[in-house]
């Protein structure tokens, strides 16, 4: 599926995506909820949870193998702590019965406290997309969301990456030494990953 075209690829993602049962509820609760809090609209389930699936299926694993919770990414011009802090008590309201651990952020004001965090001068995020193409990874710059049942893709690199089990950097905002130690850890669980190397990238 790697050296298919694009549509193709989009379909078969899909197929596999929608055998992920959990991760279906969170996009159908995320869909709903988008449409009675206009400040969570620009948003997407990205990273680990997305990436994570395909590789399971390709590895002939449990579809949920390995995924601990999913990452949700959305972008609000209100950059306060309390209207983000508000959508993360309103979703775990919404998912607590199905025991689903996720980590929320507003992309808008990441580089608020990143940068306090880490002693650092990174730039504010323009957009959710913008955020989701610096991720460190190709494979995990990867965002989806549902509307009304039709699964909404943002793939910067396109799905190539994520169909050859390859993991391939991304620099903008990540170091060699925390790319070298996801692929470690990658590499417990999916031993058939194809590693590019850090320096192996411009």
């Amino acid at each position: 599926m790697y050296n298919k075209c694009i549509q193709d690829q989009l379909l078969e993602f899909e197929r596999i995506i929608r055998m992920n049962s959990k991760l279906m509820k969170v996009l159908v609760a995320l869909d709903k909820y988008s449409k009675i809090n206009p400040n969570f609209k620009d948003y997407y389930i990205g990273a680990g949870s997305v990436n994570q699936t395909i590789f399971n299926y390709l590895s002939d694993k449990e579809i949920d193998y390995g995924i601990k919770d999913f990452d949700i990414v959305y972008f609000d011009s209100d950059l306060s702590y309390e209207a983000e802090d508000k959508i993360i008590k309103d979703l775990t309201k919404m998912l607590e019965k199905d025991k689903i651990e996720f980590d929320i952020k507003n992309e808008a004001r990441v580089h608020l406290w990143y940068n306090e965090k880490h002693d650092n001068k990174r730039d504010a995020y323009t957009s959710t997309e913008d955020a989701i193409s610096k991720w460190g990874a190709t494979v995990t710059c990867i965002g989806i969301r549902l509307e009304n049942d039709k699964l909404i893709t943002f793939c910067p690199y396109g799905l190539s990456d994520v169909f050859s089990m390859t993991i391939r950097p991304v620099k903008t905002y990540f170091t060699k030494e925390l790319y070298d130690s996801r692929c470690q850890r990658w590499l417990k669980k999916w031993p058939n990953l194809n590693i590019i190397p850090w320096d192996e990238v411009q």
